[in-house]
């Protein structure tokens, strides 16, 4: 989130629970059968269990799937996955107290740790740690890896992705080949294969460790050509890339309530995905936290 915040929108600016599972069912019958619910922080939202056991309940979905920073799931994991909630990432950039605090302003990292063990607990499987590499992160690898020997959990190390021009002028970037380097100067691992699912990262493992540690390079190695995302953003517009602007962006929330017309222009979207994000040209007014990440 940027200092100042984002501007609030009213419930009539975003889409309902019902829109979004119409959305879902359009979707499915286009071909998609995995779904991701995302945010800013989804569980924020009043009503989401319910709404997870509605869209896991959707004929053709075979993998559902949730991002969060954490601080809230200890109260909700075991209703998830009981909704039947598959799966959790939680976003964890730091497992410095004082460094978490800062880059989250003001949350706590025991919450977070906390929200993680729930996870766990409640069953979801595999459990996946999100930390994106930002200056700093490359001397916190040791106790990244011991999390790893402690818990269940395939740690992903994410590059830094400046979709928000602003912010990234702030920012160093540091590619993922460099703290690898980090990893194997430090410990002996081996490459592994990634512990579920189509996405992107490459895996090592530390012998003795529960879990595993990934490296997802989107910028210094960028693999548009095998992206496989749509990513719906809260007031109803589909985007094919992340990067893209927003005309190219769908506007589906006047289809919801046609479902043929919809699977339709979803899969005309795909189509006109351009797999390659220099070609994009990012949107300027809107930061990660405002298009879903």
């Amino acid at each position: 989130m940027p200092p100042e915040g984002v501007t609030p929108r009213s419930h009539d600016e975003i889409l309902s629970y019902e829109e979004l599972l119409a959305f879902a069912e359009a979707a499915v019958a286009a071909g998609i059968t995995r779904v991701r619910v995302t945010g800013g922080e989804p569980l924020v939202r009043k009503g989401l269990v319910g709404f997870v056991e509605r869209l896991a309940a959707v004929d053709g979905i075979t993998d559902l799937s949730l991002t969060t920073n954490g601080t809230l799931l200890t109260a909700c994991a075991a209703e998830l996955r009981a909704a039947g909630l598959q799966r959790v990432n939680v976003s964890i950039d730091s497992l410095d107290e004082r460094r978490y605090a800062e880059l989250t302003r003001g949350a706590r990292l025991a919450d977070a740790l906390a929200g993680l063990d729930a996870a766990l607990t409640a069953g979801f499987a595999p459990v996946k740690v999100n930390a994106v590499l930002l200056a700093g992160v490359e001397d916190e690898v040791d106790g990244f890896v011991e999390l790893t020997h402690r818990r269940e959990v395939h740690v992903r190390f994410i590059e830094y992705m400046p979709l928000d021009r602003r912010l990234a002028a702030g920012q160093s970037f540091v590619p993922a080949g460099f703290v690898l380097e980090r990893l194997h100067a430090g410990h002996r691992v081996e490459a592994v294969d990634g512990p579920f699912g189509l996405g992107p990262a490459r895996y090592y493992r530390v012998p003795g460790a529960r879990g595993t540690i990934g490296f997802i390079a989107g910028v210094s190695d960028h693999f548009c050509a095998r992206c496989n995302r749509l990513r719906l953003m809260a007031d109803g517009r589909l985007k094919t890339c992340l990067f893209s602007a927003p005309e190219r962006e769908l506007d589906v929330r006047p289809l919801i309530g046609r479902p043929a017309e919809l699977a339709a222009a979803i899969a005309a979207a795909v189509d006109g995905k351009s797999f390659d994000r220099t070609l994009e040209a990012p949107d300027a007014g809107r930061g990660m936290s405002q298009i879903g990440g």
